[in-house]
């Protein structure tokens, strides 16, 4: 891949992991392949396919650094491994079935050149194969403790750029040293929930996150797991369930503690209309039975946040409708009292 003559290639490294990706694939590489603006690199996983489903290095271009991996390390797992030794200032995670515009870098890019006090940034996510529907304009963080991809299949105009609760990971840029800082993704979520635990622990230092417009990938979404499989009913259970407790800071714990656990039961009893009450109960189970590290990283990342819990609680949505809807929750100004750098007191 080769940048046109009048630009240099940008400072950001792709990062691609693929799992039972063999028929999707192909798609990202053209849509690589036709942007405007190219990658310093780009590093694709073969993230422990069976046979049949495996992405093989003969069909990738000689740009594509490929890694064969025997075994299944998760989302969180192989973005942390392609991150590693990674140089360029920022990482590109894009999914295996998620197609950039011609000129999504380039408009991710000049985003970042118009937010340089920003750490992580979205695109518009378009829902593959059905036009005028969105698959998502970043990550809301509803008050109940339920993330939600904000505006999923609408059929809806993109809403403007601005500030974010996260941006989704399926297609979302993160300056490499943030990236580090946090120690990457947390590798016991495995998969789902993971891109906002990530925002929640950048958030909590202070960093913020922006929505970018006019920045669009056509995305198929659940193509290796299904929407409603017992794999991601599980992963989504427990994970939302870790996300809560470790990043929610203060005493905002303990007054959003009670909603997000009767939530959870209500969901619990929801989970029976789809055969999933004993899965769901598995989940949760699991979840405590990680308690003790659970808590161990959430006593670190409360010593290191930098803002208050009433600036993270201006970062939630707050209307009960918005998570019945996915209404998008994007502000054009920064939340009062956050700060990127120096500490507050964290009350």
């Amino acid at each position: 891949m080769r940048a046109p003559a009048s630009l240099s290639p940008a400072d950001v490294t792709i990062l691609i992991v693929a799992h039972r990706s063999a028929a999707t694939i192909p798609h990202v590489i053209a849509a690589l392949e036709a942007q405007t603006l190219a990658p310093s690199r780009v590093r694709l996983l073969e993230n422990g396919s069976a046979q049949g489903e495996r992405v093989e290095p003969e069909g990738l271009p000689d740009w594509v650094e490929f890694i064969d991996g025997a075994d299944n390390l998760g989302f969180a797992g192989g973005n942390n491994l392609l991150a590693r030794g990674v140089e360029t200032r920022w990482l590109l995670l894009l999914n295996p079935d998620a197609y950039p515009e011609p000129d999504w870098l380039e408009q991710m890019m000049a985003a970042v050149q118009r937010w340089p006090e920003a750490a992580l940034f979205g695109c518009t996510q378009h829902a593959h194969g059905a036009p005028g529907v969105l698959d998502g304009c970043g990550d809301v963080y509803h008050f109940t403790g339920l993330p939600y991809r904000s505006g999923y299949g609408k059929a809806m105009d993109p809403p403007g750029e601005g500030e974010v609760f996260g941006p989704c990971g399926a297609a979302a840029l993160i300056r490499r040293d943030v990236f580090e800082a946090l120690g990457g993704f947390d590798e016991d979520y495995f998969c789902y929930v993971e891109d906002v635990d990530l925002a929640a622990r950048a958030r909590l230092l202070g960093h913020r996150a922006i929505q970018v417009r006019e920045a669009a990938v056509s995305h198929v979404g659940y193509s290796s797991t299904g929407r409603r499989s017992a794999f991601a009913t599980y992963h989504g259970a427990r994970n939302r369930l870790w996300t809560f407790f470790k990043v929610t800071p203060g005493w905002l714990l303990w007054v959003l503690a009670p909603v997000h656990l009767g939530v959870t039961a209500l969901l619990w009893l929801s989970a029976a209309r789809f055969g999933q009450f004993a899965l769901f109960g598995k989940a949760l189970r699991d979840a405590l039975a990680g308690w003790p590290g659970l808590m161990a990283k959430r006593r670190a990342l409360q010593r290191a946040r930098v803002i208050t819990p009433l600036s993270y609680a201006q970062m939630l949505s707050w209307n009960p409708l918005n998570l019945l809807t996915r209404a998008p929750v994007i502000r054009e100004r920064p939340v009062a009292g956050q700060a990127a750098h120096g500490k507050p007191p964290a009350s």
